[in-house]
């Protein structure tokens, strides 16, 4: 069990301090700036697992299990009781290189009657790759069955980055996937003859959902409900709402949250908060006519992977708010939320110097995150254990 210290309180105009970003950008920053979150919760970080290849996504089953992918194609089962299982049997082969692999997880809403789960996995080659998603039946004894390929991105494409992949059912019964700008191909996000860059809605036969706001534009990809994505690894419906948020990466500063609009343009790379890794500007301008402005932003980056919105009851302050994993930043980020508007942001996890991969709600009200590493772990939050009453003189064990 790894106890840490309450982690330091950071107003998000401390996070800008010592990047340098374009004076327009500068101007665009100011009416954003955050103010502190309130109070801090006391917790305490218990390693359920380690030995996990890479893993990336992590979902709960019905009896209380998890399911974990690993970016290195395997998928596994954690229990509290039994520990981690071998991986499974029925995958498909996946492509395999840089930041592809076995990445989004979800089950099917009926999964307690159907059993059906989806993957975002990558497929292909080194010169033409590209994501997808599978669609296969666990079975009881822990295997895949009928494991087919529903949907594939187009074009595919010669890097090995920015596949994006996560998965999340909408309130409707449909998958959210956001498909990365495949890296060298940014522009491509802002055109709708191209599945990169762009969050698509589909069945789950992979099929376009019903009502997409591009359907009836002549050359628009099928499924194709958002667009001006650069590298969205995170989802979540906000409880108690139909609302989708949602995270992705910048370039050099510029990672951003954002409320999910259908047909919005949420602008990369026409605008951004960031800029080449190069030093050079991306774009004239941080904001946009047309253009959906970002609800929080980072400058610099801390490369956000994972979302869960806190709605369990064993941290009554955290109800409501957004905790967001960080890669380069290596921590857990929680964002205060007021009404609609991110006020402020905490720290957290910060004294592991581990790679968060992704954060879920767990069915006992405490809070589960993935370590991205060749040996990555699964982590709990919970609240502190007690500690044991001193034992009363003339009492206890000798009696």
């Amino acid at each position: 069990m790894i106890s840490l210290p309450r982690a330091p309180l950071i107003p998000f105009v401390l996070a800008l301090a010592g990047f340098a970003v374009p004076a327009a950008i500068h101007a665009a920053i100011a009416p954003d700036l955050a103010r502190p979150v309130g109070s801090r919760t006391p917790h305490e970080i218990v390693e359920l697992a380690g030995g996990l290849s890479h893993p990336w996504s992590l979902v709960f089953l019905p009896d209380g299990a998890a399911l974990i992918s690993e970016r290195t194609g395997g998928l596994r089962v954690f229990r509290e009781d039994a520990g981690l299982t071998a991986p499974l049997p029925g995958l498909p082969p996946v492509f395999r290189a840089a930041e592809g692999g076995l990445l989004g997880l979800a089950l099917d809403p009926a999964f307690a009657a159907n059993r059906r789960i989806f993957l975002c996995v990558t497929l292909g080659t080194a010169t033409a790759n590209g994501a997808a998603i599978v669609r296969a039946r666990l079975t009881n004894a822990l295997a895949l069955e009928d494991a087919a390929v529903i949907f594939e991105a187009r074009p595919l494409k010669d890097r090995e980055q920015h596949f994006a992949c996560r998965i999340l059912f909408s309130p409707d019964g449909f998958l959210l996937v956001p498909i990365g700008d495949g890296y060298h191909q940014r522009d491509q996000a802002q055109t709708l003859d191209s599945h990169l860059g762009k969050i698509v809605r589909i069945t789950v036969d992979g099929q376009a959902a019903p009502g997409n706001p591009f359907h009836s534009h002549r050359g628009a990809r099928p499924g194709t409900f958002t667009l001006g994505h650069r590298n969205v690894q995170g989802l979540a419906q906000r409880p108690g709402t139909r609302e989708i948020w949602m995270h992705e990466h910048g370039p050099r500063g510029g990672d951003e949250v954002n409320v999910l609009r259908p047909g919005a343009n949420y602008g990369w790379p026409a605008t951004t908060f960031g800029i080449d890794y190069s030093g050079e500007a991306i774009a004239a301008t941080a904001r946009a006519p047309h253009i959906e402005p970002p609800s929080f932003y980072w400058v610099p980056s801390i490369a956000p992977s994972g979302m869960a919105f806190y709605d369990g009851a064993r941290f009554p302050e955290w109800r409501g708010d957004l905790f967001v994993g960080a890669l380069a930043a290596r921590s857990l980020r929680r964002l205060d939320i007021e009404s609609d508007r991110i006020i402020g942001e905490e720290i957290l996890l910060a004294g592991l110097k581990e790679r968060i991969r992704d954060v879920v709600n767990g069915p006992d009200g405490c809070l589960y995150v993935l370590t991205d590493a060749a040996e990555g772990k699964l982590l709990r939050i919970q609240p502190p254990t007690p500690a044991p009453e001193p034992t009363q003189p003339g009492g206890g064990a000798n009696q």
